[in-house]
């Protein structure tokens, strides 16, 4: 296989009739789906050079999946823009893009007027709608011809994250990545046909990219959740049950949601038999939260960073864990070479030492695009190999072999602090912190000016019971200066807990 599109193309014949994905007002079936992208690639051809970016400018919904799929027919790659950003970076990304064609179903002014002050049209930017670009004759030939010249590396998508400079970096996956990992995440979580994935993930987060070609290999149904119900429980708990969800490929944080105002009590999708984490450590209160009300499901730790295409490791929970236990990491998926390094470039394999967590293998990203600099800081030669061209790439994250020999995250390399003489993790205090009683979600920074460790976190404990507990568990010097309840941490789009509003909130506290 070399091109997704073989996917589209499998699915609509053999279930052609089947829902293929569906939001809160339309739905498409994978004829419909396979129909729609041909019209729009048919129109889009000849506008740009093969392999040229066109970003999406609409919500999640199946109207962005129909020009995800006309796009890549097209020959180009996607990259979904989030309408609810700031100019400033929508504007970067673009600049980054070099001011692509933009493909939008929104005709709202309001709802353009960010994408427009932030493009310059004098340098080719374009805003395309796309219900014009479904009114196209399919030029099928046209369209062979695309598929005739296109290679298995050619980019699929591109996805932004947050640069160390400032600008952010545009990760673009190519087809070879994505068909090497859904042919094992398909396979290793017995997704079917059958089943119908509950989509949480924004579509500019790599977890979406899950949820979207599990469906497209296996012919599953994809139901997208509105964003809004992620704030009203009940709401989402009765869209779980009323669309029949099977499948969960969720962040933490939105499954914490559910636990944390506790949902079940209300209403328990028994649908639900798979629950697929990532992005964050679980918290082990959540997680036997799910379980119990879900006994019979298959709930998974999935580890790995957008720039290996979603996830490298999986470990399925197959044991309990208390509060302060470690859910590891586990075990790579097929084809993915996973190990640790220390500061020295020397393997790390006996428990307990700690090493930089870097991956190898076709899930490697295609890099940063338009940014070879930070491209050749992350995607090395393996330094282990002398003898010929190995690349690999350096997550940034620090991990480790637990007694049984599983691998297990420990923490950012950048989380890692110095205090008081000592070298310190931030994640050992937070893992710590969880085995406190009445303490449901936790957070730690560290404040440079005031050279304290600030400890937010979720619960109904108080500092002193926090210390007592924390004596027993960690030395004196780990413990945190400054303890802030909070009623809920604040979270990133992409529903991981976001540590700089936690810093901005707890420095203007101090003025």
């Amino acid at each position: 296989m070399i091109n997704v599109l073989e996917y589209l193309e499998q699915s609509a014949e053999k279930y052609p009739d089947k829902t293929a994905f569906a939001d809160e007002e339309n739905s498409c079936t994978w004829r419909e789906l396979k129909e729609r992208a041909d019209r729009i690639g048919s129109a889009l051809a000849g506008k740009v050079r093969p392999n040229s970016p066109i970003a999406v400018w609409m919500e999640k919904s199946v109207d962005a999946v129909a020009a995800f799929m006309g796009i890549v027919s097209a020959g180009c790659f996607y990259v979904m823009l989030d309408t609810k950003q700031p100019v400033q970076r929508i504007a970067q990304i673009l600049e980054t893009l070099e001011q692509p064609l933009v493909v939008t179903n929104l005709s709202e002014a309001k709802m353009l007027d960010s994408l427009k002050r932030a493009g310059k049209p004098e340098e080719g930017f374009t805003v395309l709608n796309l219900q014009e670009l479904e009114k196209a004759e399919v030029s099928y030939e046209v369209l062979r011809q695309i598929r005739r010249q296109s290679l298995d590396l050619d980019p699929l998508y591109g996805i932004f994250t947050s640069g160390s400079t400032g600008v952010p970096k545009g990760v673009v996956v190519s087809h070879r990545s994505v068909i090497d990992f859904m042919n094992y995440f398909t396979e290793s979580f017995q997704i079917t046909q059958c089943d119908v994935i509950g989509n949480q993930a924004p579509f500019d987060f790599d977890v979406s990219v899950k949820d979207i070609y599990s469906a497209l290999k296996t012919g599953a149904s994809v139901e997208i959740i509105p964003r809004r119900m992620f704030s009203f429980p009940t709401q989402l708990l009765d869209y779980l049950c009323e669309r029949k969800i099977t499948t969960l490929i969720w962040a933490v944080s939105a499954l914490c949601i559910l636990s944390e105002l506790k949902g079940f009590t209300y209403r328990v999708p028994d649908k639900v038999n798979k629950v697929l984490f990532s992005g964050e450590v679980m918290p082990i209160r959540h997680l036997n939260t799910w379980r119990q009300y879900l006994p019979k499901a298959m709930f998974v730790n999935l580890y790995g960073p957008t720039e290996i295409t979603c996830n490298c490791t999986y470990y399925i929970v197959n044991r309990e864990f208390q509060p302060g236990d470690t859910i590891p990491i586990g075990e790579p998926f097929p084809n993915e070479k996973v190990f640790l390094l220390d500061e020295k470039d020397c393997l790390v394999d006996k428990p307990g030492e700690r090493g930089e967590i870097c991956v190898g293998g076709t899930a490697l990203s295609l890099g940063y695009y338009q940014n070879q600099e930070q491209t050749q800081k992350a995607f090395v030669q393996n330094p282990l190999n002398t003898r010929f061209l190995e690349m690999i790439y350096r997550t940034g994250d620090l991990g480790y072999y637990n007694e049984r020999g599983e691998l297990c995250y420990a923490a950012r390399k950048d989380f890692q602090i110095k205090h008081m003489g000592h070298r310190i993790e931030l994640g050992e205090i937070e893992t710590a912190m969880e085995q406190v009683d009445q303490i449901r979600r936790v957070c730690c920074i560290f404040d440079q000016e005031s050279t304290k460790i600030i400890a937010f976190y979720q619960g109904e404990a108080e500092k002193r019971e926090i210390v007592r507990a924390l004596r027993t568990c960690i030395p004196a010097f780990m413990i945190p200066n400054v303890f802030c309840k909070r009623e809920q941490l604040p979270l990133t789009k992409n529903g991981k807990v976001d540590r700089e509003a936690l810093k901005i909130s707890y420095q203007k506290e101090q003025e």
